[in-house]
């Protein structure tokens, strides 16, 4: 049981790296290596070109990064174990900070379940980011030319704004890396939505792993409302987790502005 868990842990590591941009999952010992020969021909009907959105992107990433002084937030954790040897279930709530350029703290509030989880999984998670969160690591992850390969195969447009939809695959083996599609904003050129698998399996005991992000804006800043990542076992077994993200109070370099607090359900004044 414990293998498993550990197992579970090393898949859905990366919900927690995506905090600043994207995570991926920690690529283990059993996978084999990521075949970039299928990336489709980018189309051509949209308005700008794939490598117009992805400078789009990353220009516009570095400048929220270099923007973001600090922000606050309660995330709730939760994983949902069904299958040998028995069922598992546990919850935990998070107050998270952050401090530029690469500094993050967490206070546990609340923890309820199983302990095998929260001290396995959970605490590994919080340790996991404030490692994901250093610059040289943050920099051999994040979506660009160097790090992976993107084509850009659909564009939606719909009265909330338009979107264009990347697939994305890694270029080299990482601990962080992952394969599928990306949605990004028209208008901000910042990542919406992320719908994943990890670029090899990361453990034996795990068959298909799913990794599913969203986005909401706070303010000039684009940062996580939802996570779930979802493991199959071999052994017949399927772990749950999701992380919710709530309470933003962001503040930015921009001394005229001042902190704004949002729920997962949108913004709103402090």
């Amino acid at each position: 049981m414990r293998a498993i868990f550990s197992s579970i842990q090393i898949t859905i590591q990366s919900s927690t790296r995506l905090f600043l941009l994207l995570a991926a999952t920690l690529v283990g010992a059993f996978g084999s290596p990521v075949d970039s020969s299928s990336l489709p021909l980018s189309i051509t009907t949209a308005p700008l070109s794939v490598d117009q959105v992805v400078n789009n992107l990353v220009r516009k990433d570095a400048e929220r990064a270099q923007a973001l002084r600090h922000y606050e937030s309660t995330r709730v954790y939760r994983l949902s174990y069904r299958g040998f040897p028995g069922d598992r279930d546990a919850e935990m709530t998070v107050e998270a900070t952050y401090d530029s350029p690469s500094t993050k703290n967490f206070k546990v509030i609340s923890q309820t379940g199983s302990k095998l989880i929260t001290d396995r999984v959970f605490k590994r998670l919080l340790d996991s980011e404030k490692e994901a969160a250093e610059p040289e690591m943050r920099a051999r992850t994040l979506l660009n030319r160097d790090n992976y390969d993107i084509a850009l195969i659909g564009f939606e447009s719909s009265d909330q704004g338009s979107q264009y939809v990347l697939t994305v695959y890694p270029k080299v083996r990482s601990k962080y890396v992952y394969r599928g599609k990306v949605w990004v904003d028209g208008t901000d050129f910042a990542v919406t939505r992320i719908e994943a698998e990890p670029a090899q399996n990361p453990s034996f005991w795990t068959k298909k792993n799913e990794i599913h992000h969203e986005y909401m804006k706070v303010q000039d800043f684009w940062l996580p409302r939802r996570n779930e990542s979802v493991s199959y076992i071999r052994l017949g077994g399927r772990a749950t987790l999701t992380i919710e993200y709530n309470n933003y109070c962001v503040t930015d370099s921009r001394p005229s502005r001042n902190p704004t607090k949002a729920s997962s359900s949108g913004v709103g004044a402090r």
